[in-house]
């Protein structure tokens, strides 16, 4: 029997000996109505998800990157280690975001796009996965992280988006088999199908601003492998947990604790992972899952895997054949190389969030980012500001970022007076009313710059941050052009992107209500998070609060 899964992928089919939890993308009816919509707008609502499977992908990725490239037992060995390794195209749709600068040191951030997909294209992921009807079907992007690592290599802060929420997919080119698949409003999970994890990469640069230079995707069974590999997570309770069907409620893990702290493994691991009516929400799944994953990083740190040349092996065998990663990285050397980056950030820097949302109003079954919350999340990725608050300040604390400028080496920009620019009032917000007549108050400021063809739109269409935009087709010209613009107002370079426009539009933000220059921004502080990120840092051991009903 078919279920409908609101994921723009078409129906998914259930395999007939799956339980109601355990099948991914499902939703299990509640009493009194149903829970109906997504989950974390209330308790106990929303649809099903994968999530044991998803935050495995997340586990199997991070500990391949800590141990990968450490077995070096001879050349031989080490052509079959590449041999397993999976390899595709870094970006494969269209995106400008240029690569961060290095810092006064000669320093850069690093930026990793962490894929889980649902493929199906296997016996091992049928059997762990779902219906064999999805079998030669392209995957969707279930999982997606960003992993960004400070340009001094002392912090790690990773950003989950959900998998329903709405963005911009821009034009993407399948690079095996050279299909072009025009740009799309949908939600996130679809971009692996129009033009595989560098697809993705291009729509998380798109609405980051985030140069990311590398991704790594696993499967199903490239999670169970990895997973095996732990061999053991504490997880901790605070009362007496058991996940299990309820009369007004059907469905359940199974999940049966006592209070206290437990080693979960195989079964039991993916029982905590799939838990969700014992916390009461899918916000607090993913605070559970959260947990798991920091204890992992905390297990890891822990063992001596490094001198135990046996396990090594075997976790470095069972690492390559789990991931597929982007073709600059794919050799055990690179991934060795990456990893040597990552694994001396101690615990207490690394951070785990969730992207600030708010539900979609044009479909309750979707997401779209919280504007201000989740603005402000991207641009301490972009300043390299750390998510927690052992980092240090900024270089130019309270500066801002400077106003744009035409690239040296790019063209340059048009004359001013034959440019054509539209200004739209964005000012509105959640809390807020437009301001009246902006558009036509920065209008005016652009014409005594020369911008005689500049005009106000009748739109409003509300931003939290003011930006540029120019016509992808214009390229390199376009972009020069965009630039002059925001130049002209002070509007910094990072805030100046390309769409699907037909002309250069000045959007005006919340953030620019007043005057006609814009302001400097007040430069992040480290730890400055919104409280939407729900952010936890690894180094802090937890317990999650059980339900009342799910006590016993």
């Amino acid at each position: 029997m078919a279920q409908s899964d609101v994921r723009g992928g078409g129906t998914r089919h259930d395999s007939g000996g799956l339980a109601q939890d355990e099948r991914p993308g499902t939703a299990a009816p509640a009493a009194g109505g149903g829970e109906g919509g997504r989950g974390g707008h209330g308790r106990r609502r929303g649809r099903r998800r994968g999530g044991s499977r998803r935050i495995l992908r997340w586990s199997a990725i991070v500990l391949s990157v800590l141990i990968l490239g450490t077995a070096g037992a001879g050349y031989l060995y080490y052509r079959h280690l590449n041999g397993n390794i999976d390899k595709g195209k870094r970006n494969s749709g269209e995106s400008d975001v240029e690569k961060t600068g290095p810092n006064a040191a000669g320093q850069t951030p690093l930026n990793i796009l962490l894929i889980g997909s649902d493929s199906r294209n296997s016996a091992e992921n049928v059997k762990l996965g779902g219906s064999k009807d999805n079998v030669g079907s392209k995957p969707l992007a279930d999982v997606q992280m960003l992993l960004h690592v400070s340009a001094d290599r002392e912090s790690a802060s990773v950003v989950s988006i959900p998998r329903d929420t709405r963005v911009d997919i821009p034009k993407c080119v399948d690079p095996d088999t050279g299909e072009t698949y025009p740009a799309k409003n949908t939600i996130i999970n679809e971009t692996l199908q129009r033009g595989g994890p560098g697809c993705t990469l291009a729509t998380w640069q798109n609405l980051t601003g985030v140069y990311i230079d590398h991704w790594m995707m696993v499967d199903f069974a490239g999670v169970v492998d990895m997973a095996d590999a732990i061999g053991g997570v504490p997880v901790c309770v605070n009362q007496n947990v058991w996940d299990r069907p309820l009369p007004r409620q059907r469905g359940g893990s199974g999940l049966k604790l006592k209070a206290g702290t437990h080693k979960v493994q195989g079964k039991q691991a993916l029982q905590w992972l799939r838990t969700r009516h014992a916390w009461g929400s899918d916000p607090l799944r993913a605070k559970a899952q959260h947990m798991y994953m920091n204890a992992m990083i905390r297990t890891l740190k822990q063992q001596n895997v490094f001198t135990d040349t046996g396990r090594l092996m075997g976790l470095a065998e069972s690492g390559t054949k789990a991931l597929k990663v982007s073709e600059e990285i794919g050799t055990v050397k690179e991934l060795y190389d990456v990893g040597m980056q990552l694994k001396s950030v101690p615990t207490n820097r690394i951070t785990m969030t969730t992207m600030p949302w708010i539900e979609d109003p044009l479909d309750r079954n979707h997401l779209v980012p919280r504007p201000e919350d989740a603005d402000k999340m991207w641009a301490m990725l972009r300043d390299d500001v750390s998510f927690d608050k052992g980092g240090k300040a900024p270089a130019a604390a309270g500066s801002g970022p400077s106003p744009a400028s035409v690239r040296a080496t790019g063209p340059a920009a048009a004359p001013a007076a034959g440019l054509s620019v539209s200004v739209v009032n964005g000012t509105a917000s959640e809390e807020r009313a437009a301001v009246p007549r902006r558009a036509a108050a920065i209008v005016a400021a652009l014409q005594q710059e020369g911008f005689t063809r500049a005009v106000a739109s009748g739109e409003q269409d509300p931003h939290a941050r003011t930006q540029v935009t120019y016509p992808k087709s214009t390229g390199e010209q376009g972009r020069a052009n965009a630039l002059s613009v925001a130049k002209a107002v002070g509007i910094p370079s990072g805030q100046v992107r390309a769409t699907d426009d037909v002309t250069t539009t000045l959007t005006i933000g919340s953030d620019w209500r007043e005057g006609t220059t814009y302001p400097k921004q007040k430069a992040p502080k480290a730890g400055d998070l919104p409280d939407s990120a729900d952010a936890l840092t690894a180094d802090k051991k937890e317990c999650m609060d059980v339900y009342p009903p799910y006590r016993w």
